[in-house]
């Protein structure tokens, strides 16, 4: 019986503790994209051919965990089937968030654009069974700096 309580405990616990820490992330996401917003990220190859400019590879990478509760969720749309909303979530964040590391980067070199980005997601810990535990999601393209 005390097992069964710990249980509910746990997953009613990580539950609040893990919305408030995805709701901060995506705040903390929104605020960074409006400020990142006048560097754009295209997935086009050819460079335009106005001006001079120095190409310079730049990347951002993040690693994001699923909390107790996500899995609890996903273990139960693996039984019943559907979309696993849970895990949607996490890798919109990593996404979103790897490609601001990126424009980050980019910005300090002070790039005016960043051509054929491309990402590259993976999962680094399996968990228990074939559960997702971390993702990996790595952003990365062509900086155009000035010269």
């Amino acid at each position: 019986m005390y097992q069964l309580i710990f249980i509910l405990v746990l997953l009613i616990v990580t539950y609040f503790i893990g919305t408030y820490l995805e709701k901060k992330h995506y705040i903390s996401i929104i605020e960074r994209e409006k400020k990142l917003n006048k560097l754009p990220a295209i997935a086009i190859k050819t460079p335009p051919s106005v001006g001079d400019f120095q190409q310079q590879l730049v990347l951002g990478s993040v690693t994001i965990s699923v909390d107790y509760f996500k899995r609890f969720l996903a273990a139960l749309h693996n039984f019943f089937g559907g979309r696993v909303t849970s895990y949607e979530t996490l890798l919109d964040r990593a996404r979103r968030e790897a490609l601001l590391r990126m424009k980050e980067s980019a910005a300090e070199q002070n790039a005016t654009l960043i051509l054929n980005i491309k990402y590259e997601t993976v999962s680094i810990y399996k968990g228990r069974g074939k559960s997702v535990g971390s993702v990996e999601v790595l952003a990365y393209g062509t900086a155009m700096i000035p010269e």
